[in-house]
């Protein structure tokens, strides 16, 4: 008889070796499917056997498929009648088109007909139809004019193994039990399991990993769990040759039992013991894996070094640090003869194993990804760097050795100041090291504890190697995390660029205003997703640091806040103060706090506006004297100059570049627009009023020339607004005091 089992794209050459090794005959690697002959039984054993294929189809025919009607005649000279039992149920699985048959439901209908019709001219009875678990499942795969068709032999994919059913849910991605089975074929497993060898997963996932290992190496036929399959509803099933199979399989595994099986499985996701452990009992496998982040335990025997990194996301930089610092310690310390296998969706491993030997395409759900085999992971391109605890983290660059010690020694420095001024959050280092271009800010929680890392990276220049960019940025992510003791997964990272271009904020969902009144620090508005809560100068503010560049506060402007506060106490009259280009409110907060009766928030986008009013409204400050504008700040001041409103103080810290398409303007440039905003805010003052003008441009230069020349005057107080911990980098932002000139007033 011919067969195929088919299998995802880019396993066919790993599924032909494995059914060569279950000793089928004449196998044929296709796209997407193997090829084979035999007998029935050879059919049976890679339906119970294998652990990559998808099904197994015994092909019945090949006919003409140019258009409807010639599949239709030659699915009605199928003798139907010697496969569908009487009374039993069928459906059709359709694969494929071509120029005349477009549509897949459509060949399936076409298709169901031809079967219907048959049947009930030969037997005067017409068959069930059950698209969702019939007895029997019909295959017609169209290719070109050109129809195959068979009987799926499996019935339920054969990835359903039976064990991940039984498993409770987990917060942790599963891997397909396919996809494990590659992992491990790609790496030699299955002969290095026979030789005692050792498994160690570093991102072992909820289950599937450590069960297809176990199952290779104890012998454990993967099908041994099912208790349905598709060729039990067709009438050419041979029972006693399945039976015989089954019988075989049983016994071995009986005799496997005492098998050692070495497993070291670790992974940085909370509840990967439980869901392991669950896994391999819902397998029947009763061995209990070594967990933890330690080195591999081979007792000299070889290891494959396994690892699923498939699930971490382009933009994740920290669990990509996280996966090479494990890789990095892990790798170094293979015995001769250990392998290496890595699904990725990109080269990472590369920077640590070294070329690999082998690399094979495939596809992850939708993305592209590669299977990556080691034979010889290098032992060279990683060290170890012992931080302050005694503890090592594993490198990618002999000069990350430098960079822990100085991050462990402006810590030191760092904490000692903040504990004396009472500073929860505060930044770390900022580019110390040339090469380890980055800055580290450090947030501590307020009402709940936590503790969270923002790394930025500072765009590299074009001469720099991005590879040795990449590794160094990777170093400073596994570094960072453990001398500063926060959770790898709480940290995050960002790449600030030199480009211009974009508006300042980036838009998120709309958020619903909460009115109310009265003051309540532990109350207030419902945090959003990925949002925390920190406290600055006895104030409280939400951040969030998954979802924007910046997290919802500028630590660099915290001297600036405090000082708004301060002004907002000793102004006279009627104490009204007015925030443009707003962002999320907190200069907003200060002022009230110092007892500004009327504050107005101006902001483009509305996101900022509804975290400016949380904000708020999380400190106490609700009501209608506090309102919130959503407008292009320049239009707005222009349309506020033409009316009697005026404010006492005003905070103004302008992006370096915005061009939002509901701009009235092109674009903002705040070196060559900074001269007209500041005429028109001075043109917003009561008599006597200030406005504290701020930006972040490095180059910035105040046009004095045009401001005098228009009545305004402007105070540079920038060395008094640079907090202790940005003294390193006196040009993170400018500030000026901004008034009008006596002879304008």
């Amino acid at each position: 008889m011919e067969f195929f089992a088919t299998c995802p794209l880019g396993f066919e050459r790993l599924l032909a070796d494995e059914l060569t090794s279950l000793r089928t005959p004449h196998v044929r690697p296709l796209k997407g499917q193997v090829a084979f002959d035999g007998e029935l039984a050879d059919a049976y054993r890679v339906c119970l056997w294998s652990h990559l294929a998808s099904r197994v189809v015994a092909v019945l025919a090949r006919t003409e498929a140019g258009d409807s009607d010639a599949l239709y005649d030659g699915l009605s000279q199928i003798a139907w009648e010697q496969h569908l039992p009487a009374g039993a149920s069928f459906a059709i699985d359709a694969h494929g088109t071509n120029a005349q048959l477009r549509n897949t439901q459509f060949v399936a209908l076409r298709s169901k007909d031809a079967v219907t019709d048959r049947l009930l001219a030969r037997t005067g009875a017409r068959p069930i139809t059950n698209v969702d678990a019939p007895d029997l499942q019909v295959v017609v795969r169209i290719s070109r004019d050109r129809a195959t068709v068979g009987i799926d032999l499996a019935g339920e994919a054969l990835f359903r193994r039976g064990y991940e059913a039984t498993r409770t849910s987990s917060a942790i991605p599963s891997l397909r039990p396919d996809y494990a089975a590659a992992l491990l074929a790609c790496g030699g497993w299955p002969q290095l399991a026979q030789d005692g060898a050792t498994l160690v997963a570093p991102f072992c996932g909820s289950g599937t990993i450590a069960c297809e290992a176990a199952c290779w190496a104890l012998d454990r036929a993967p099908g041994l769990l099912r208790g349905r399959w598709g060729f039990m509803g067709w009438r050419l099933h041979d029972a006693d040759a399945w039976q015989r199979l089954l019988d075989e399989a049983r016994q071995r595994a009986h005799e496997a039992e005492d098998r050692e099986l070495h497993l070291v499985l670790d992974d940085p996701r909370a509840g990967f013991e439980t869901a392991n452990r669950q896994a391999l009992r819902a397998a029947g496998i009763a061995t209990e894996p070594a967990f933890g982040p330690g080195g591999p335990r081979h007792g000299g025997s070889p290891t494959l070094l396994a690892c699923d990194l498939s699930w971490i996301a382009d933009h994740e930089t920290a669990a990509k640090a996280s996966a090479v610092e494990a890789m990095a310690r892990l790798g170094a310390g293979l015995p001769q003869g250990s392998r290496a296998s890595v699904l990725a969706t990109d080269a990472l491993a590369d920077l640590v194993l070294g070329e690999a030997s082998d690399t094979t395409r495939v596809l992850v759900g939708r993305d592209e990804a590669t299977l990556r085999r080691y034979d010889t992971p290098s032992q060279g391109t990683s060290e170890s760097v012992r931080l302050p605890d005694g503890s090592t983290v594993g490198v990618l660059v002999p000069g990350s050795a430098q960079f822990a010690a100085r991050l462990a020694k402006v810590y030191r420095q760092r904490r000692k100041w903040a504990r004396r001024e009472d500073v929860s959050c505060y930044r770390i280092y900022d580019a110390d090291l040339p090469d380890y271009a980055v800055s580290i800010d450090l947030f501590e929680g307020s009402s709940t504890p936590g503790r969270w890392l923002q790394v930025y990276e500072y765009a590299a220049p074009k001469d720099i190697d991005e590879t040795k960019a990449q590794a160094r940025l990777l170093d400073v992510v596994a570094i960072a995390p453990r001398l500063l003791d926060v959770r790898p997964e709480d940290t995050f990272v960002r790449v600030r660029t030199k480009a211009r271009g974009g508006s300042q904020y980036a838009d998120e969902a709309r958020e619903v205003r909460r009115p109310g009144r009265g003051r309540s620090r532990t109350g207030g508005p419902a945090l959003p997703p990925g949002a925390h809560l920190v406290d600055e100068g006895g104030l409280t503010f939400e951040v969030n640091f998954s979802t924007r560049l910046d997290c919802g506060i500028f630590l660099d402007h915290r001297e600036t806040r405090a000082m708004l506060r301060e002004m907002a106490k000793q102004t006279k009259g009627s104490k009204r103060f007015l925030n443009l280009f707003a962002y999320t409110g907190t200069g907003t907060c200060y002022a009230a706090d110092g007892g500004a009766r009327h504050t107005t928030t101006v902001d483009l986008s509305a996101p900022s506006l509804a975290w400016a009013q949380r904000n708020m409204e999380r400190n106490g400050f609700t009501g209608p004297e506090h309102e919130y504008v959503q407008a292009d700040v320049i239009a707005w001041v222009g349309e506020q100059r033409r009316t009697k409103n005026r404010w006492d103080l005003v905070f103004c810290d302008v992006p370096t570049f915005s061009n939002s398409s509901r701009m009235r303007k092109a674009s903002f440039d705040v070196q060559r627009d900074h001269a007209e905003l500041l005429i028109g805010v001075s043109r917003l003052l009561t008599r006597d009023g200030t406005c504290v003008f701020s930006c972040n441009l490095r180059s910035f230069k105040l046009d004095e020339e045009a401001l005098a020349k228009a009545g305004v005057e402007a105070q540079d107080i920038t060395a008094q607004t640079i907090p202790e911990d940005f003294s390193r980098n006196q040009r993170i932002h400018k500030c000026y005091l901004v008034r009008r000139t006596p002879r304008e007033q």
